[in-house]
């Protein structure tokens, strides 16, 4: 996907990114993951974090967790310069081939019920409710809707 001259692109997520990983999460999320939780994702052989990038810039990142036949999206975040312009479906449609690589027949994830945006997206790649968490969220104390897509 481009915008111009520039091409938005997902690599894995390495050392080099997590500074601005940490930044992102500081923008998008009340309670944001460190750069220490970060780091720790890039040691379990479980999990897959990948970036998109755009002209040097770090347009979002998403991760998962792969154990057995079940992959389990950990945390998406899009720069909202980004938003609703590709680079959320990019970073699910790069976790689905990597969750199907793994041997994953499903993909699930957790998503605040007041975030409109990001259910209509996980929607729209296909995902199906599937039930609800009761007060998931902290800050503000919010329900999860569980929403998972099989292969």
């Amino acid at each position: 996907m481009s915008w111009g001259a520039e091409e938005l692109r997902v690599v894995p997520m390495r050392e080099h990114h997590l500074d601005a990983l940490a930044a992102l999460e500081r923008l998008c999320f009340s309670l944001p993951w460190s750069r220490e939780g970060l780091a720790a994702e890039l040691a379990e052989p479980t999990a897959c974090f990948l970036v998109a990038e755009c002209g040097g810039e770090t347009a979002g990142y998403a991760g998962m967790h792969c154990i057995l036949e079940e992959a389990y999206v950990a945390n998406v975040a899009v720069d909202p310069r980004f938003r609703r312009r590709g680079a959320g479906r990019l970073l699910m449609q790069a976790l689905e081939r990597a969750a199907i690589a793994r041997g994953a027949a499903t993909l699930s994830l957790e998503v605040r019920v007041s975030n409109e945006s990001a259910i209509r997206l996980y929607r729209s790649c296909g995902f199906e409710k599937i039930g609800v968490r009761r007060g998931m969220y902290e800050q503000p104390k919010e329900d999860g809707l569980i929403m998972t897509k099989a292969f």
